[in-house]
Protein backbone atom coordinates (compact mmCIF):
# COMPACT_ATOMS: atom_id res chain seq x y z
CA UNK A 1 0.00 0.00 0.00
CA UNK A 2 2.98 2.46 0.88
CA UNK A 3 4.13 1.88 -2.83
CA UNK A 4 0.64 2.48 -4.14
CA UNK A 5 0.09 5.58 -2.61
CA UNK A 6 3.67 6.64 -3.33
CA UNK A 7 3.58 5.94 -7.03
CA UNK A 8 1.04 6.27 -9.62
CA UNK A 9 0.41 5.87 -13.17
CA UNK A 10 -0.07 9.78 -13.56
CA UNK A 11 4.00 9.93 -12.35
CA UNK A 12 5.63 8.67 -15.32
CA UNK A 13 8.44 10.72 -16.20
CA UNK A 14 10.12 11.96 -19.70
CA UNK A 15 13.71 13.13 -18.84
CA UNK A 16 16.54 12.77 -16.82
CA UNK A 17 17.06 11.28 -13.75
CA UNK A 18 18.51 8.42 -11.34
CA UNK A 19 17.57 5.09 -10.89
CA UNK A 20 18.48 3.37 -7.27
CA UNK A 21 18.47 -0.64 -6.91
CA UNK A 22 17.90 -1.70 -3.54
CA UNK A 23 20.13 -4.39 -1.92
CA UNK A 24 20.04 -6.35 0.74
CA UNK A 25 16.59 -5.02 1.50
CA UNK A 26 15.17 -8.14 -0.54
CA UNK A 27 16.01 -10.62 2.57
CA UNK A 28 13.70 -8.89 4.77
CA UNK A 29 10.53 -10.77 3.58
CA UNK A 30 7.40 -9.30 4.68
CA UNK A 31 9.25 -6.76 6.63
CA UNK A 32 10.76 -5.55 3.48
CA UNK A 33 8.19 -2.72 3.28
CA UNK A 34 9.30 -0.70 6.42
CA UNK A 35 13.12 -1.05 5.38
CA UNK A 36 11.85 0.00 1.71
CA UNK A 37 10.02 2.95 3.34
CA UNK A 38 12.84 4.11 5.37
CA UNK A 39 15.43 3.90 2.88
CA UNK A 40 13.09 6.41 0.75
CA UNK A 41 12.99 8.74 3.93
CA UNK A 42 16.92 8.55 3.97
CA UNK A 43 17.29 9.00 0.47
CA UNK A 44 14.63 12.41 0.82
CA UNK A 45 16.40 13.80 3.60
CA UNK A 46 20.12 13.41 1.48
CA UNK A 47 18.62 15.51 -1.69
CA UNK A 48 16.22 17.80 0.61
CA UNK A 49 18.58 20.84 -0.74
CA UNK A 50 17.92 19.89 -4.13
CA UNK A 51 14.26 21.47 -4.47
CA UNK A 52 15.03 20.41 -8.65
CA UNK A 53 14.58 16.81 -7.67
CA UNK A 54 11.86 14.05 -6.61
CA UNK A 55 12.06 10.69 -5.17
CA UNK A 56 9.73 8.41 -6.29
CA UNK A 57 9.71 4.83 -4.73
CA UNK A 58 8.67 1.54 -7.00
CA UNK A 59 8.93 -1.77 -6.79
CA UNK A 60 12.30 -2.85 -6.64
CA UNK A 61 13.51 0.35 -7.27
CA UNK A 62 13.69 4.08 -6.24
CA UNK A 63 14.24 6.81 -8.46
CA UNK A 64 15.12 10.25 -8.70
CA UNK A 65 13.47 12.63 -11.15
CA UNK A 66 14.79 15.85 -12.65
CA UNK A 67 18.43 15.47 -13.02
CA UNK A 68 21.21 13.15 -12.47
CA UNK A 69 24.32 15.76 -12.38
CA UNK A 70 28.16 14.87 -10.11
CA UNK A 71 26.37 16.33 -6.67
CA UNK A 72 23.11 14.11 -6.54
CA UNK A 73 25.49 10.94 -7.42
CA UNK A 74 27.94 11.62 -4.55
CA UNK A 75 24.90 12.85 -2.24
CA UNK A 76 23.33 9.43 -2.96
CA UNK A 77 26.61 7.21 -2.72
CA UNK A 78 26.73 7.47 0.60
CA UNK A 79 22.77 6.76 1.57
CA UNK A 80 23.03 2.93 2.94
CA UNK A 81 20.61 0.55 1.74
CA UNK A 82 21.82 1.12 -1.93
CA UNK A 83 23.35 -1.27 -3.73
CA UNK A 84 23.89 0.22 -7.14
CA UNK A 85 23.31 3.88 -8.75
CA UNK A 86 22.62 4.53 -12.45
CA UNK A 87 22.13 7.86 -14.08
CA UNK A 88 19.17 7.09 -17.00
CA UNK A 89 17.01 9.13 -19.08
CA UNK A 90 13.26 7.72 -18.68
CA UNK A 91 10.62 7.62 -21.83
CA UNK A 92 7.42 6.52 -22.99
CA UNK A 93 7.71 3.10 -23.31
CA UNK A 94 7.90 2.86 -27.14
CA UNK A 95 10.56 0.92 -29.09
CA UNK A 96 10.99 3.50 -31.23
CA UNK A 97 12.08 6.19 -28.78
CA UNK A 98 14.18 3.50 -26.05
CA UNK A 99 16.29 2.83 -29.29
CA UNK A 100 16.85 6.24 -30.03
CA UNK A 101 18.23 7.10 -26.50
CA UNK A 102 20.26 3.92 -26.77
CA UNK A 103 21.58 5.42 -30.06
CA UNK A 104 22.42 8.69 -28.37
CA UNK A 105 24.25 7.26 -25.44
CA UNK A 106 26.24 5.02 -27.81
CA UNK A 107 27.30 7.94 -29.83
CA UNK A 108 28.81 9.57 -26.54
CA UNK A 109 30.85 6.58 -25.70
CA UNK A 110 34.45 7.53 -26.62
CA UNK A 111 35.25 4.34 -28.39
CA UNK A 112 36.52 3.05 -31.95
CA UNK A 113 36.38 0.48 -34.05
CA UNK A 114 37.48 -2.42 -31.40
CA UNK A 115 34.99 -0.94 -29.05
CA UNK A 116 32.50 -3.82 -28.36
CA UNK A 117 28.80 -3.32 -26.44
CA UNK A 118 26.08 -5.46 -25.26
CA UNK A 119 22.35 -4.39 -24.84
CA UNK A 120 20.96 -5.53 -21.33
CA UNK A 121 17.21 -5.55 -21.52
CA UNK A 122 14.70 -6.15 -18.76
CA UNK A 123 11.06 -5.83 -19.23
CA UNK A 124 8.86 -6.65 -16.13
CA UNK A 125 5.49 -5.64 -17.96
CA UNK A 126 4.90 -8.12 -20.04
CA UNK A 127 2.16 -6.39 -21.67
CA UNK A 128 4.94 -4.47 -23.74
CA UNK A 129 5.55 -4.96 -27.80
CA UNK A 130 8.72 -6.09 -27.52
CA UNK A 131 10.31 -9.50 -25.13
CA UNK A 132 13.56 -8.60 -23.48
CA UNK A 133 15.53 -10.71 -25.98
CA UNK A 134 13.39 -8.68 -29.16
CA UNK A 135 14.20 -5.37 -27.22
CA UNK A 136 18.23 -6.51 -27.28
CA UNK A 137 18.17 -7.40 -30.73
CA UNK A 138 16.42 -4.10 -32.29
CA UNK A 139 18.09 -1.84 -29.92
CA UNK A 140 21.06 -3.74 -30.62
CA UNK A 141 21.05 -3.44 -34.55
CA UNK A 142 20.27 0.13 -34.53
CA UNK A 143 23.51 0.80 -31.97
CA UNK A 144 25.65 -1.64 -34.35
CA UNK A 145 24.63 0.36 -37.49
CA UNK A 146 24.95 4.18 -36.08
CA UNK A 147 28.31 3.33 -34.31
CA UNK A 148 29.95 0.13 -36.20
CA UNK A 149 30.46 -1.36 -32.96
CA UNK A 150 30.67 -5.19 -32.39
CA UNK A 151 29.11 -6.93 -30.49
CA UNK A 152 30.38 -9.44 -26.82
CA UNK A 153 27.72 -10.08 -24.56
CA UNK A 154 30.43 -11.44 -22.12
CA UNK A 155 32.80 -8.81 -21.89
CA UNK A 156 31.63 -5.84 -23.40
CA UNK A 157 33.43 -2.50 -23.29
CA UNK A 158 29.53 -0.41 -23.11
CA UNK A 159 26.55 -1.85 -21.63
CA UNK A 160 23.36 -0.22 -22.48
CA UNK A 161 20.75 -1.04 -20.05
CA UNK A 162 17.00 -0.80 -20.65
CA UNK A 163 14.24 -1.10 -18.35
CA UNK A 164 10.85 -1.57 -19.23
CA UNK A 165 8.69 -1.66 -16.15
CA UNK A 166 4.74 -1.03 -15.71
CA UNK A 167 4.58 3.09 -15.03
CA UNK A 168 8.20 3.55 -15.98
CA UNK A 169 11.07 3.16 -18.79
CA UNK A 170 14.22 3.99 -18.70
CA UNK A 171 17.86 3.76 -20.34
CA UNK A 172 20.61 3.50 -18.72
CA UNK A 173 24.91 3.18 -19.80
CA UNK A 174 26.56 3.52 -16.09
CA UNK A 175 26.00 1.44 -12.84
CA UNK A 176 27.60 2.82 -10.07
CA UNK A 177 28.49 0.66 -6.72
CA UNK A 178 26.18 2.45 -3.74
CA UNK A 179 26.95 1.61 -0.29
CA UNK A 180 25.29 -1.51 0.23
CA UNK A 181 24.04 -2.19 3.42
CA UNK A 182 20.74 -1.32 5.50
CA UNK A 183 19.15 1.70 5.94
CA UNK A 184 20.49 4.20 8.43
CA UNK A 185 18.34 3.59 11.74
CA UNK A 186 16.73 -0.20 10.75
CA UNK A 187 19.11 -1.33 13.08
CA UNK A 188 18.66 0.63 16.24
CA UNK A 189 20.99 3.33 18.09
CA UNK A 190 24.26 2.69 19.75
CA UNK A 191 26.43 5.45 21.51
CA UNK A 192 29.97 5.81 20.11
CA UNK A 193 32.76 6.93 22.14
CA UNK A 194 34.17 9.49 19.00
CA UNK A 195 37.38 11.02 19.73
CA UNK A 196 39.58 13.32 17.07
CA UNK A 197 41.23 10.37 15.60
CA UNK A 198 41.21 8.23 12.40
CA UNK A 199 39.57 5.40 14.08
CA UNK A 200 36.40 5.77 15.65
CA UNK A 201 34.62 8.00 12.87
CA UNK A 202 35.40 5.03 10.41
CA UNK A 203 34.15 2.58 13.45
CA UNK A 204 30.76 5.01 12.97
CA UNK A 205 30.82 4.50 9.40
CA UNK A 206 31.02 0.88 9.75
CA UNK A 207 27.80 0.94 12.20
CA UNK A 208 26.09 3.11 9.95
CA UNK A 209 26.24 0.70 7.11
CA UNK A 210 24.57 -1.80 9.35
CA UNK A 211 21.70 0.26 9.88
CA UNK A 212 22.87 1.74 13.34
CA UNK A 213 21.77 5.18 14.24
CA UNK A 214 24.53 6.63 16.14
CA UNK A 215 25.00 8.91 19.24
CA UNK A 216 28.41 10.08 20.30
CA UNK A 217 29.80 10.58 22.88
CA UNK A 218 33.29 12.98 23.43
CA UNK A 219 35.93 13.36 26.41
CA UNK A 220 37.09 16.94 26.55
CA UNK A 221 39.90 17.41 28.69
CA UNK A 222 39.96 21.33 28.77
CA UNK A 223 42.25 23.17 29.63
CA UNK A 224 44.92 20.33 28.72
CA UNK A 225 43.16 19.97 25.47
CA UNK A 226 42.26 23.12 23.50
CA UNK A 227 38.97 24.17 22.19
CA UNK A 228 40.16 22.91 18.70
CA UNK A 229 40.02 19.29 19.70
CA UNK A 230 36.33 20.02 20.41
CA UNK A 231 35.88 21.65 16.92
CA UNK A 232 37.93 18.75 15.28
CA UNK A 233 35.49 15.91 16.47
CA UNK A 234 32.33 18.94 15.59
CA UNK A 235 33.34 18.68 12.20
CA UNK A 236 34.03 14.36 12.09
CA UNK A 237 30.06 14.38 14.34
CA UNK A 238 29.29 16.39 10.99
CA UNK A 239 30.32 13.82 8.24
CA UNK A 240 28.70 10.85 10.18
CA UNK A 241 25.11 13.35 10.81
CA UNK A 242 24.94 13.70 7.22
CA UNK A 243 24.16 9.67 6.80
CA UNK A 244 21.30 9.25 9.66
CA UNK A 245 18.24 11.82 10.59
CA UNK A 246 19.95 13.16 13.38
CA UNK A 247 22.90 12.84 15.08
CA UNK A 248 23.19 13.76 19.17
CA UNK A 249 26.73 14.31 20.40
CA UNK A 250 27.81 14.42 24.61
CA UNK A 251 30.87 16.35 25.08
CA UNK A 252 32.16 15.27 28.78
CA UNK A 253 34.20 17.62 30.75
CA UNK A 254 36.72 14.88 31.47
CA UNK A 255 39.73 16.89 32.95
CA UNK A 256 38.82 16.86 36.70
CA UNK A 257 38.50 12.67 36.27
CA UNK A 258 42.11 12.35 35.04
CA UNK A 259 43.39 14.56 37.80
CA UNK A 260 41.95 12.62 40.31
CA UNK A 261 43.03 9.23 38.51
CA UNK A 262 46.58 11.00 38.02
CA UNK A 263 46.94 11.22 41.93
CA UNK A 264 45.20 7.03 42.39
CA UNK A 265 46.90 5.15 40.28
CA UNK A 266 50.69 4.46 38.98
CA UNK A 267 51.09 5.99 35.29
CA UNK A 268 51.83 2.51 33.55
CA UNK A 269 47.36 1.84 34.33
CA UNK A 270 46.39 5.46 33.61
CA UNK A 271 44.69 4.55 30.07
CA UNK A 272 43.14 1.67 31.41
CA UNK A 273 41.56 4.06 34.12
CA UNK A 274 40.92 6.69 31.71
CA UNK A 275 38.71 4.21 29.30
CA UNK A 276 36.74 1.91 32.10
CA UNK A 277 35.88 5.74 33.07
CA UNK A 278 35.14 6.47 29.59
CA UNK A 279 32.65 3.05 29.42
CA UNK A 280 30.63 3.89 32.95
CA UNK A 281 29.93 7.56 31.73
CA UNK A 282 29.16 6.79 28.23
CA UNK A 283 26.56 3.77 29.08
CA UNK A 284 24.84 6.11 31.31
CA UNK A 285 24.11 8.79 28.76
CA UNK A 286 23.34 5.70 26.65
CA UNK A 287 20.75 4.66 28.70
CA UNK A 288 19.44 7.96 29.24
CA UNK A 289 18.48 8.01 25.97
CA UNK A 290 16.96 4.49 25.80
CA UNK A 291 20.33 2.84 23.70
CA UNK A 292 21.44 -0.64 23.98
CA UNK A 293 25.07 -0.85 22.72
CA UNK A 294 28.31 0.96 23.26
CA UNK A 295 30.84 1.14 19.97
CA UNK A 296 34.23 2.29 19.69
CA UNK A 297 36.82 2.74 17.52
CA UNK A 298 39.37 0.41 19.07
CA UNK A 299 41.37 -2.37 17.14
CA UNK A 300 43.27 -5.17 18.60
CA UNK A 301 46.82 -5.43 18.87
CA UNK A 302 46.84 -1.67 17.65
CA UNK A 303 47.91 0.46 21.08
CA UNK A 304 48.85 -0.68 23.86
CA UNK A 305 45.24 -0.29 25.54
CA UNK A 306 44.26 -2.55 23.01
CA UNK A 307 45.48 -5.82 23.79
CA UNK A 308 43.23 -8.77 24.40
CA UNK A 309 43.64 -8.30 28.29
CA UNK A 310 43.11 -5.09 28.63
CA UNK A 311 40.04 -4.94 26.29
CA UNK A 312 38.92 -7.29 29.12
CA UNK A 313 39.51 -5.11 31.45
CA UNK A 314 38.01 -2.34 30.13
CA UNK A 315 34.85 -4.42 29.10
CA UNK A 316 34.67 -5.31 32.90
CA UNK A 317 33.25 -1.57 33.69
CA UNK A 318 30.51 -2.07 31.05
CA UNK A 319 26.94 -3.70 31.33
CA UNK A 320 26.11 -2.52 28.01
CA UNK A 321 27.98 -4.46 25.00
CA UNK A 322 30.50 -3.23 23.45
CA UNK A 323 30.74 -3.26 19.61
CA UNK A 324 34.26 -2.73 17.80
CA UNK A 325 33.87 -2.62 14.20
CA UNK A 326 37.47 -2.38 13.44
CA UNK A 327 38.71 -5.01 15.38
CA UNK A 328 40.66 -7.10 12.70
CA UNK A 329 41.23 -4.26 10.45
CA UNK A 330 44.69 -2.75 10.01
CA UNK A 331 45.52 0.80 10.46
CA UNK A 332 46.52 1.36 6.57
CA UNK A 333 42.93 -0.42 5.90
CA UNK A 334 41.43 2.09 8.19
CA UNK A 335 42.91 4.98 7.16
CA UNK A 336 41.78 4.05 3.31
CA UNK A 337 38.38 3.95 4.34
CA UNK A 338 38.90 7.48 6.72
CA UNK A 339 39.59 9.14 2.99
CA UNK A 340 37.13 7.37 1.09
CA UNK A 341 34.58 8.65 3.69
CA UNK A 342 36.48 12.20 4.10
CA UNK A 343 37.12 12.32 7.63
CA UNK A 344 41.01 11.48 7.07
CA UNK A 345 41.82 15.15 6.61
CA UNK A 346 39.62 16.04 9.82
CA UNK A 347 41.18 13.26 11.78
CA UNK A 348 45.23 14.75 11.08
CA UNK A 349 44.33 18.08 12.40
CA UNK A 350 47.36 18.85 14.81
CA UNK A 351 44.67 18.63 18.20
CA UNK A 352 45.69 16.08 20.88
CA UNK A 353 42.98 14.35 22.51
CA UNK A 354 42.21 13.19 26.12
CA UNK A 355 43.92 9.71 26.54
CA UNK A 356 47.43 11.67 25.27
CA UNK A 357 47.33 13.30 28.90
CA UNK A 358 49.60 12.04 31.51
CA UNK A 359 50.82 8.78 29.72
CA UNK A 360 53.67 7.40 30.23
CA UNK A 361 56.23 5.87 27.80
CA UNK A 362 55.56 2.11 28.55
CA UNK A 363 51.78 1.25 29.51
CA UNK A 364 50.59 -1.61 31.09
CA UNK A 365 50.12 -3.84 28.03
CA UNK A 366 48.37 -6.96 30.59
CA UNK A 367 46.41 -5.17 33.03
CA UNK A 368 45.51 -7.35 36.21
CA UNK A 369 41.81 -6.14 37.27
CA UNK A 370 42.82 -6.85 40.98
CA UNK A 371 45.11 -4.11 40.33
CA UNK A 372 42.90 -1.67 38.80
CA UNK A 373 40.21 -2.36 41.05
CA UNK A 374 42.28 -1.54 43.86
CA UNK A 375 43.45 1.73 42.42
CA UNK A 376 39.45 2.25 41.93
CA UNK A 377 38.82 2.57 45.33
CA UNK A 378 41.28 5.20 46.72
CA UNK A 379 39.27 8.11 45.44
CA UNK A 380 35.57 8.13 45.33
CA UNK A 381 34.99 8.31 41.57
CA UNK A 382 31.37 7.94 41.30
CA UNK A 383 31.37 11.51 42.72
CA UNK A 384 33.75 12.42 39.28
CA UNK A 385 31.17 10.02 36.77
CA UNK A 386 27.93 11.55 38.40
CA UNK A 387 29.54 15.60 38.29
CA UNK A 388 30.37 14.61 34.60
CA UNK A 389 27.21 13.24 33.32
CA UNK A 390 24.79 16.03 34.99
CA UNK A 391 26.79 18.91 33.78
CA UNK A 392 27.40 17.34 29.78
CA UNK A 393 27.15 19.25 26.93
CA UNK A 394 24.73 18.19 24.25
CA UNK A 395 25.31 19.14 20.49
CA UNK A 396 22.12 18.15 18.35
CA UNK A 397 23.29 17.96 14.53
Amino acid sequence: SFLKRSYQTEDIYEGAGVALRIGELYLKGGNRHIFQKMLVDNVKRSLKEREDVRVVPSKGRIFVVGSSDDDILYRLRWVFGISSVSPVIFCKKDIAEITAHAVSFAKQYPGNEKTVFRISARRSDKHFSHTSSEIGIEVGSAVNVATGYGVNLEDPDLNIGVEVGHTWCFVWTEKLKGSGGLPVGSSGRMALLLSGGIDSPVAGHLLQKRGIALTGVYFHAFPYTPDGSKLKVIDLAKVLAKRQKRFRLYVVQFAQMQEAMQEAATSDYLVLMYRRAMIRIAERLAQKDGIKALATGENLGQVASQTLENMALVEDAAELPIFRPLLTMDKIETMDLAKEIGTYDISILPFEDCCTLFVPEHPQTKGSLKVIKRYEKRRDFEDFIEKAVASVEVIEL
